[in-house]
């Protein structure tokens, strides 16, 4: 078992969320400020775990009306009726359109649940002090971070169609109120993962078993820099 490592607030150090610069506040400061950019300076994100929460929450109740409610109707000849999500991907395969189809349903649903399922496991992890493979989280947390604001591409389709597709009588394109609802969850899952604090994982770690790891490893690497 390692020896737990000292880390950078431990040694009086903060690192600025906004410039990333790593300082020293001074002794006393109420409320110390970066050095480089001047914004406030705190040791963890303030209430991350309890804004996540929230925002989760929020992504997972519109998650509902995203893919019941329908996000484009096409009217050809005056006719047209609307598509939901999961019809619009059948669509696209009932006419043969495979890699389309395949990468809507890839980036409008199976991207949002992932991220959803991802952040409440991690929430689930911190909530409970849990010491199994920070590592590995921290890595989770990132891709899913940085893969998320990709579900936002069946909105920039619609957003497209609606733009170029404006043929007066012959077909015209709506949005519909599901886009709103999944642009919306794929927002609120932006923020929520924006507002969640890595390193809480190690946080709780280390004041439930006094160590940072079990093995040497990059964790430690991680752990020392932030």
């Amino acid at each position: 078992m390692a020896e737990h490592q000292k880390t950078a607030a431990e040694a009086g150090y903060l690192l600025c969320h906004c410039c990333r610069l790593l300082s020293r506040p001074l002794p006393g400061s109420v409320r110390p400020r970066c050095p480089r950019c001047g914004a406030v300076l705190h040791r963890r994100k303030p209430n991350s775990l309890a804004r996540t929460w929230a925002l989760t929450l929020t992504a997972y109740i519109l998650y509902i009306p995203a893919n019941l409610l329908p996000v484009m109707t096409v009217t050809m000849s005056g006719r047209g009726e609307p598509d939901t999500i999961l019809s619009g991907v059948k669509e696209l395969i009932v006419g043969g359109m495979w890699p389309l189809a395949l990468l809507v349903f890839f980036a409008s649903i199976v991207v949002p649940v992932l991220k959803l399922l991802v952040m409440t496991f991690l929430l689930l992890s911190v909530q409970f002090g849990s010491s199994w493979r920070p590592w590995e989280r921290t890595v989770l947390y990132r891709l899913t971070e940085s893969i998320g604001r990709w579900s936002m591409i069946d909105i920039f389709v619609i957003t497209i169609l609606v733009a170029v597709v404006e043929l007066g009588a012959l077909a015209t394109i709506e949005a519909g109120a599901g886009a709103v609802a999944f642009g919306g969850v794929v927002v609120v899952t932006m923020f929520a993962a924006m507002s969640f604090d890595p390193r809480l994982i190690w946080d709780r770690m280390a004041s439930k078993d006094g160590e940072v790891s079990s093995h040497p490893g990059p964790e430690a690497g991680y752990w020392m820099q932030q």
